[in-house]
């Protein structure tokens, strides 16, 4: 690159300062899980669930004021397939008479309603769910590990599967230092968050492997630089456009989905600065050059190049 030629935003540059962010943030919400733990939601530690229909479609912020004022704490109101069925889930352990007091307590307030079904949840299922979700979490990053490190390079895969623990570990720390309750929505948002973390990772890998290939200027430090150069804007926009989705969801789209939106706003935000800043100073940590993404030469190369020189008459012409 000649100097009168505008040089990208050095990026790395900053890498050890984000490096000692990072591994704060790693620690620090390690410890939390560790201290605090997790606020699981019925679906990890069993409970109640009351299937209500109401004659007419009820204003759920109503219902969940009227469950409060009656002394129920811990609990998830939402419709059900249709506006006038409620469905309110209780983290206490209860059986028919528990459903029969939910009912009485609102039918207290003059709406018409009838009880459908209750349904108890035991902990056993919850513990058993704490466990394969775990198990499937691990999976994904093994997975990702393994394609990334055939379809690119094993250095690649290690720099992909970082920035997705690293990802993950920093929302679950968030939800265990406000306590926000994770239910089966937050789980869905992580792996959620795998896969759009992974996706922005492997585009700028992608664009680091195509550069180390092709510019013959420069060492890994400017290389990096370039890749992440040329893929900021598309990163910026499609994680804009994501959060502006996602904000409308929190905002907008109820009690039910908040913690799942919630989740996914951390995780873009954060799976966005993974990308640039965990992804690409793995690379540089671990020494990624041009020899470790040469395209290896294919066998007989060389004798079909001899067997393709002109014959000694035609040179002498």
């Amino acid at each position: 690159m000649s100097d009168d030629q505008k040089k990208p935003f050095d990026f790395m540059g900053f890498r050890k300062i984000a490096s000692a962010i990072s591994i704060f943030l790693v620690v620090a919400s390690i410890a939390l899980l560790g201290i605090r733990g997790l606020n699981f939601g019925m679906d990890f530690t069993g409970g109640t669930s009351v299937e209500l229909e109401y004659a007419q479609a009820p204003q759920l912020d109503q219902v969940r004021s009227r469950l409060t004022e009656a002394g129920y704490d811990q609990f998830v109101v939402q419709n059900f397939g249709a506006d006038t069925i409620v469905l309110v889930r209780l983290s206490e352990a209860g059986n028919d008479q528990l459903a029969q007091e939910i009912t009485g307590v609102l039918e207290a307030s003059g709406d018409e309603l009838k009880l459908i079904s209750s349904e108890f949840v035991g902990s056993q299922v919850g513990d058993e769910l704490k466990e394969e979700s775990g198990l499937g979490l691990l999976l994904a990053l093994v997975v990702v590990l393994i394609y990334v490190g055939m379809r690119f390079q094993f250095k690649f895969g290690i720099a992909s599967v970082v920035p997705l623990a690293h990802d993950v570990i920093i929302v679950l720390g968030l939800f265990a230092l406000f306590q926000w309750t994770f239910d089966l929505t937050v789980l869905a948002a992580l792996l959620a968050v795998i896969g759009y973390s992974l996706n922005d990772t492997i585009v700028v890998a992608d664009r680091i492997r195509e550069n180390f290939r092709k510019m013959r200027v420069g060492d890994s430090w400017d290389i990096i630089n370039e890749s992440i150069h040329q893929t900021i804007a598309r990163t910026i926009n499609t994680s804009g456009t994501t959060l502006v989705v996602l904000l409308a969801l929190y905002f907008l789209g109820g009690e039910a989905i908040n913690n799942f939106a919630l989740a996914l706003i951390i995780g873009v935000v954060v799976g966005t600065y993974s990308s640039i800043y965990v992804s690409a100073n793995l690379l540089m940590v671990m020494g990624v050059s041009r020899e470790d993404l040469m395209v290896p030469a294919k066998e007989g190369a060389a004798d079909s190049e001899e067997d393709e020189q002109p014959p000694e008459w035609l040179n002498r012409m």
